[in-house]
């Protein structure tokens, strides 16, 4: 069995692999301050829920975008499953041109998100992921990483509202029945989701506008079901994009 981990700066997402079939996974907070040993108690009591030994993991393919936590990572697929990692970064074999002024500074988990997108597809595409940052990534028909844009997540843009306002909460990350609302919760989820729909829809379209193909849009991420609900360009939500991903990355690399 092939396990991936997919570390995020919110959220730390794990699958397991049968061959091709993702047979279980699961999504905790990404904690940078626990130790190996915690992570390792952490995976024996998750593997357990889906009756599975840790012996069976036969390799592991990670995805990283919080440097500090790499280190443990490493540590972690020694102690607790006595194997080397695939670890994504520049160098390894993507099957994908990346064509950026500076490879080197293009977030692990875009790679993975493009590398699954054009495997599927085969086409032009532009895959946005809904994470602590939400991310726009255009491939091109040829199969090359051509680039994207970066915003604010709607996490932290929720959360930036309730730190530096003084007199607005935290409110729940849900669909407002309307955008003119009624009290406070009601109006800062409709300034936060229908702005993001908006925000979103607005990027597809000069990127689609800039490139000149005829791209397909799909979402990932944890929170890609509610803005693709409303918006006007996302064509499918593709929930297991980056672990499909790191999977395939294994695949490709496992004789090097």
């Amino acid at each position: 069995m092939l396990l991936v981990i997919d570390v995020g700066n919110t959220n730390t997402v794990l699958g397991i692999y049968d061959g091709d079939h993702l047979k279980e996974n699961w999504r905790i907070w990404t904690e940078r301050d626990r130790t190996c040993d915690e992570y390792g108690i952490l995976m024996r009591n998750l593997f357990a829920s889906g009756s599975i030994s840790l012996d069976r993991v036969e390799a592991i393919s990670i995805s990283c975008v919080v440097p500090p936590m790499l280190n443990m990572l490493l540590e972690l697929c020694a102690k607790y499953f006595h194997l080397k990692p695939l670890v994504v970064e520049f160098g390894i074999n993507t099957a994908m041109p990346i064509l950026l002024d500076n490879p080197y500074e293009v977030g692990a988990d875009r790679i993975v998100n493009a590398v699954a997108a054009y495997y599927k597809f085969k086409q032009s595409l532009i895959v946005v992921d809904f994470g602590t940052a939400t991310t726009f990534d255009y491939i091109s028909p040829k199969g090359e990483y051509m680039g994207g844009a970066i915003a604010p997540g709607l996490g932290i843009s929720a959360e930036a509202l309730f730190i530096r306002a003084s007199k607005l909460p935290r409110v729940e990350l849900i669909k407002p029945k309307r955008v003119v609302g009624k009290n406070t919760v009601q109006s800062m989820q409709a300034g936060i989701v229908f702005g993001y729909v908006g925000l979103t829809d607005e990027i597809v379209l000069r990127m689609k506008e800039e490139v000149g193909t005829r791209p397909k849009v799909i979402a990932t991420g944890g929170l890609a079901p509610l803005i693709a609900a409303e918006s006007k360009t996302i064509e499918e939500v593709e929930e297991f994009l980056t672990l499909e991903g790191l999977r395939l990355l294994y695949e490709l690399n496992r004789k090097k």
